[in-house]
This record gives structure tokens, C-alpha cells and sequence, in this order.
């Protein structure tokens, strides 16, 4: 397992943000979803695309945490759909490199 598995699965999140992320995962796709979640062009590849969806998922999660007024939940949500369903496209033996 590598460290980004790791991070992925040591993730904690309110769990109404998690069911509805799950919710939303049944409809995720990832040719007309992913490019308008992570704001670019060109669909990376997954292990990019988890990669950066980590990062900014974190950025959000820290302004959900400091009750900052320019939190969008549906941001939020949309960002774990994402990851949820890039996370499932990498291998369980991947490297960290992206």
C-alpha cells in the first residue's frame, strides 16, 4: 500500500458529507465530470487527478472547519465524489509519483 492509499484511507470527514459524496458517486463520470470539478482542460490521469483532488479537498476542508464564510458545500461534495471515484481507478500497488 502506498502512502497515498494511506492518506486516502486515513481521511475523516463529517459522515452527511460522506453519504452524500457516496450518493453522487452512483452518477460520477469521469469524461463530463472530472475536467469541470478540477477546473482543466484535459482529463489527467487518475493518479493526478487524486492527487490534486487531495490538495484541494483539504483546502476546502480547512475553510469548512474554520467556519469561513466563502465554504461552498456542494464544492465540497463535488470534490469527494471526485476523489471517490479517481480512487477507485488506481491500483492498489501504485507509486506516488505522478
Amino acid at each position: 500500500m502506498t502512502d497515498l492509499h494511506i492518506a486516502l484511507e486515513a481521511l475523516r470527514r463529517p459522515s452527511l458529507l460522506i453519504r452524500a459524496a457516496r450518493c453522487g458517486l452512483e452518477t460520477y463520470n469521469r469524461n463530463r465530470d472530472l475536467k469541470r470539478v478540477m477546473r482543466t482542460a484535459q482529463i489527467p490521469t487518475p493518479l493526478r487527478a487524486v492527487t490534486n483532488l487531495v490538495e484541494e479537498e483539504a483546502r476546502i476542508e480547512e475553510q469548512r472547519a474554520s467556519g469561513a464564510a466563502g465554504y461552498s458545500v456542494s464544492r465540497h461534495v463535488e470534490l469527494l465524489i471526485a476523489l471517490m471515484g479517481e480512487a477507485r481507478l488506481l491500483p492498489r500497488n501504485t507509486p506516488d509519483t505522478v
